[in-house]
C-alpha cells in the first residue's frame, strides 16, 4: 500500500485509507503513539483507548461485577493503616 506525505498547515501528515483505519479499530479521533525503529515508523493505538466508555456501557449492561469477590487476607488487616 502506498501514501502520500502532505503538507497540513506548518506540519506533514500522512493520509490512511479508511478500510486501513477500520481493521485497526482507528479514527480521526484517535490517540496513537509514534516509534523510529531500524529506520521504520511503528504506529500503536494508545494503549488502554477506549476503556472508559466501554466500562460505561458495561455498567448501563450491569455486566460490570467483580469476577473475584473481596476476600479478607492478614496484609490488609495488619499492614495497612486504614
Amino acid at each position: 500500500m502506498k501514501s502520500s506525505i502532505i503538507m497540513i498547515k506548518k506540519d506533514e501528515g500522512i493520509i490512511f485509507p479508511p478500510q486501513l483505519l477500520q481493521q485497526l479499530n482507528l479514527s480521526s479521533a484517535s490517540t496513537v503513539e509514534i516509534e523510529i525503529d531500524n529506520g521504520k515508523i511503528i504506529i500503536k493505538p494508545e494503549p488502554r483507548q477506549g476503556w472508559a466508555e466501554a466500562a460505561k456501557q458495561m455498567n448501563a449492561a450491569g455486566d460490570d461485577e467483580l469476577l473475584v469477590k473481596d476476600f479478607p487476607n492478614d496484609f490488609d488487616k495488619d499492614e495497612w493503616t486504614w
